[in-house]
């Protein structure tokens, strides 16, 4: 059994689905801002994480995760695994439903201490996901 809040059951509603959108962009051309377009679009409960930004499409931006202290279906990443790295705890701490690690995302150490805990991961691109039905 999982070590999750939840046991996949995820939301009957996407607005009951909470995603964080870690290293999210206010810049319209980033993979990381479309993800937080196309998710508000199909009706996503979005919290964008970036440490310095305090807005990013409408959305208050959250600075740190340890600033969340909301039940996370789905942390989708968007950093590198070089500044990943020192976030592994937090990400643990969030303990989300599950992580989405985007292309250029992938970690070892994130993803072996993800199994230890019992968090789904999986090596997919957010955006895909959701163009095809299948986030």
């Amino acid at each position: 059994m999982p070590d999750s809040q939840f046991t996949h059951k995820w939301p009957d509603r996407p607005a009951d689905h909470r995603v964080v959108v870690l290293g999210a962009s206010p810049k319209p051309a980033r993979y990381a801002n479309r993800a937080v377009r196309e998710l508000m679009a199909g009706g996503y409960s979005v919290i964008p994480v970036h440490p310095k930004i305090k807005e990013i499409e409408g959305l208050p931006v959250v600075h740190t995760l340890g600033a969340i202290h909301e039940q996370v279906h789905t942390l989708t990443l968007y950093v590198g695994p070089e500044r990943s790295r020192g976030l592994v705890d937090d990400i643990l701490r969030l303990n989300p439903g599950r992580v989405i690690l985007n292309p250029g995302t992938e970690s070892g150490e994130l993803e072996s201490r993800l199994r230890e805990r019992h968090i789904e991961y999986l090596h997919a691109c957010t955006l895909v996901m959701l163009r095809t039905g299948q986030f």
